[in-house]
């Protein structure tokens, strides 16, 4: 007897629920995100109020910062605005990030939009060329976030200061961007590299029982990954917009004392 043959199934999927919602959403507020974040990147200004600079610009590099939250390492001409110097690496880490990944994979590239929906594409050639290929520098990505991750800790530190620069004062600015950098780190801390760099390549856990431990407290984190991811990003734009409004006269902050 000759064997079956599959069944032939002209449509796309035969789901019934609205699975195209997910990744609608998703392009949404990833679209959201790009072009309030690349205009803010761009406007080049609004971007510090005393003692508060927004995250977009930290660390701010040259002469023609705004603040003093940094040390001003070059001169850069004064039509480029001091964030695009350091845009490449959170860009690069969120771009790279496991989760992003699957995130852009399915609602802009529709690789798969959703389980049990088939993708239009006819082939699929993995990370293995150009532009997916660039995806293997996210340790690399994720080594430069952490510094990142530092400096913005600093910027909070420094927002314990009022506008004269005397320390022992908190605004709800400080609590903005202490908020942010403890996001910043639980995003970076749940990446599935660092899971990886604390535990990974070892045949044996018991011989290792600070890597295990560090390890589980890694895998903890990791499984809320999407969470922190979202939530990160949505705290970094947020940050920025309080700092912007504080900067234009909008709003004056709250201090608490």
């Amino acid at each position: 007897m000759p064997a079956p043959r599959r069944a032939t199934i002209a449509e796309r999927t035969l789901r019934t629920d609205r699975w195209w919602f997910q990744p609608l959403i998703t392009v949404v507020a990833l679209v959201l995100f790009i072009v309030y974040s690349t205009f803010r990147a761009f406007q080049n200004a609004h971007y510090f109020a005393e003692p508060y600079i927004s995250p977009f610009y930290s660390p701010c590099l040259t002469t023609a910062c705004e603040g003093d939250t940094f040390p001003k390492l070059f001169t850069g001409p004064s039509w480029i605005s001091p964030a695009i110097y350091i845009l490449i690496v959170p860009l690069g880490f969120r771009l790279t990030c496991y989760y992003y990944r699957k995130a852009y994979y399915r609602s802009f590239w529709l690789s798969p939009p959703a389980c049990a929906v088939a993708e239009p594409h006819k082939r699929y050639t993995g990370e293995t060329r150009l532009p997916l290929l660039g995806q293997n520098i996210h340790r690399y990505a994720f080594y430069a976030g952490l510094v990142f991750n530092v400096i913005l800790t600093y910027d909070a530190v420094l927002a314990f200061r009022d506008e004269t620069g005397a320390w022992g004062h908190m605004g709800l600015g400080t609590l903005v961007l202490l908020a942010n950098a403890a996001l910043l780190w639980l995003y970076s801390l749940s990446c599935h590299s660092c899971r990886h760099i604390v535990g990974g390549r070892l045949n044996s856990f018991s011989r290792h029982p600070l890597r295990y431990r560090f390890w589980t407290v890694v895998s903890r984190l990791n499984a809320n990954h999407m969470k922190f991811a979202w939530v990160s990003l949505f705290s970094v734009a947020f940050a920025d917009f309080y700092v912007f409004l504080l900067a234009t006269g909008t709003i004056s902050d709250l201090r608490f004392f």
